[in-house]
């Protein structure tokens, strides 16, 4: 099948990811999971960034927004501020995201915006023809490394659970179904959430393929890991290797961003107030709590 007869069946917009592309899996699961929470299109706001995976802003039948490189958490975070009452979700690559856009990670996880945040995994910048990204092994060889990668990767699990994340998984783009119950229990949790996805780049990383990973992987669910459990989240963080764990590491609640706002909290969506009453009450509420 050629890439022109590949068609969004929410947009009918022609998808052009490499044919076996992770994408595909990440896509299929978060159209699945929506549909099955019941959250109406216009409800919903996709953000994306640069790289492959922005190109799902135009295959999902929704709000959505593709906005500039490394800026999908500041971004989805003005969406979410703007209207609470909107379902935010924000795809980033992992070389948009822990790399251009690593500084904003540690900000939305300490406010504990409520938005889900899917990375797309696959250790290359796949748009740019497969130069390393930050979560790229030692030793792996790709177009700026080609006698293999001197850099320690970055763990992005481990990353969100030192900071503080009140909810941190990762799924696999080969099981659409494992994925979709994830992201189903990130978009139903208060506060922010980070979903790390494992995804072949089948084009640009020959290493780790659908193959390598489905003789790795295993589901913390299956172990009977307790999500609520913060040292064996931490542990299970630095498993990879010969056995890599999928599924949801940690997850708690507590306050979000929203709730603490008082010049949110309770009152109508900013976007339906007028325009110089809420820059006034804004800037008086501020004020007060500066005091």
């Amino acid at each position: 099948m050629s890439i022109a007869q590949v068609r969004s069946p929410e947009t009918k917009k022609i998808m052009t990811w490499c044919p076996g592309c992770g994408n595909y899996g990440i896509y299929n699961a978060f159209i699945a999971a929506i549909k099955e929470l019941g959250i109406e299109p216009w409800r919903v706001v996709v953000v994306s960034g640069i790289g492959c995976h922005g190109k799902i802003t135009n295959y999902v039948a929704t709000n959505s927004v593709h906005t500039i490189h490394g800026r999908v958490l500041p971004f989805a975070t003005a969406v979410k501020l703007a209207n609470p009452e909107l379902v935010v979700i924000g795809f980033a690559g992992d070389g948009d995201q822990y790399g251009i856009g690593i500084g904003h990670l540690p900000h939305a996880i300490r406010r504990n915006i409520d938005i889900t945040l899917i990375v797309h995994n696959n250790t290359v910048f796949g748009l740019t023809t497969g130069q390393a990204s930050p979560t790229a092994e030692v030793g792996q060889k790709t177009r700026t490394t080609p006698w293999g990668n001197i850099e320690q990767p970055i763990n992005p699990i481990a990353l969100a659970l030192s900071l503080g994340a009140s909810f941190v998984a990762r799924g696999f783009a080969g099981d659409v179904g494992h994925l979709k119950w994830i992201i189903k229990e990130a978009i139903k949790h208060k506060g922010f959430a980070l979903i790390d996805v494992l995804q072949p780049c089948v084009t640009y990383d020959r290493i780790h393929t659908y193959k390598w990973y489905r003789e790795r992987l295993y589901k913390l669910e299956d172990i009977g890991h307790d999500p609520s459990n913060l040292e064996e989240a931490l542990k299970h963080a630095y498993e990879w290797g010969e056995r890599i764990p999928i599924g949801i590491f940690y997850r708690e609640e507590k306050p979000t961003y929203e709730e603490l706002l008082p010049m949110v909290n309770g009152k109508p969506p900013m976007v339906d107030r007028p325009l110089e009453n809420s820059i006034r009450d804004l800037l008086t509420k501020y004020h007060s709590l500066c005091k």
